[in-house]
């Protein structure tokens, strides 16, 4: 099978699972401009999760399924600082931690905050963060999305929709879609809540009106599923064709 009707396939999968918003849920909507809809990619960029397993290199390639699979309906890339020279912690370091994230040393960036300034310097619609879970003991998905904000129920509709497709295609466990504040990790917070945040969620540092961050498998109990370039692969598309069938129809 071709990769266009791989592609197709799935769309048309997931289509039936598709989690649609009525006009007339009381959910609001972010206004999008005309053109091709811009979807941002920010794979994990770290190396230091997990023995003898990369997380950077394996939502790398989830990340680059997803690019491939895409069509001219939308304008996607990805933000990466694993191969980037002279950023802080480019291949390590915590989404929740603000030593990794937001704290300034001289004029050098950490890798999540040039990552936040690429994505945003391209005005995405929607930013999509893909990561490994690790010591949960579980074979499951987890989406993630920012408390507080006017689009949590949208993006918590999206997340849920994301989380639902690779759950059915790939038999990890749903664990549903939790807020950035419940982990209760490390020391960054968000300026407008006060509550624990993930930084590349929070809307005071990326412009994107749809973020979610999604945890896909345990970097230890998922290692060989994870692992899989045809897992990897599919999950991109999968991924694709959520974002395809519920924003370019």
């Amino acid at each position: 099978m071709n990769r266009r009707n791989e592609f197709v396939l799935h769309l048309s999968v997931i289509t039936t699972i598709m989690i649609s918003g009525c006009a007339g849920s009381g959910t609001a909507y972010p206004p999008r401009s005309d053109g091709p809809v811009v979807i941002v990619y920010q794979p994990s960029h770290q190396t230091d999760t997990g023995v003898d397993f990369s997380e950077a290199a394996v939502c790398n390639a989830i990340a680059e399924g997803a690019l491939q699979a895409h069509t001219d309906a939308v304008r996607a890339s990805k933000v990466w600082s694993h191969d980037v020279p002279r950023l802080r912690y480019a291949r390590q370091g915590s989404n929740t931690k603000v030593d990794h994230t937001s704290a300034v040393v001289g004029d050098s960036l950490t890798g999540y905050a040039w990552e936040l300034k690429e994505s945003n310097g391209r005005t995405p619609h929607i930013f999509i963060s893909i990561h490994n879970n690790g010591a949960t003991n579980r074979h499951a998905i987890w989406g993630f999305i920012h408390e507080g904000d006017v689009y949590e129920p949208a993006n918590r509709e999206l997340a849920a929709q994301l989380v639902a497709a690779i759950a059915d295609a790939t038999g990890l466990e749903n664990r549903g879609v939790l807020l950035d504040s419940s982990t209760g990790r490390n020391d960054y917070r968000c300026f407008t809540t006060g509550h624990r945040a993930f930084y590349s969620l929070d809307e005071n540092v990326n412009m994107a009106p749809y973020r979610v961050l999604l945890e896909i498998g345990d970097n230890a109990v998922s290692r060989e599923f994870l692992m899989d370039p045809a897992n990897q692969k599919k999950m991109g598309q999968i991924i694709a064709g959520v974002l395809e069938g519920r924003f370019t129809r």
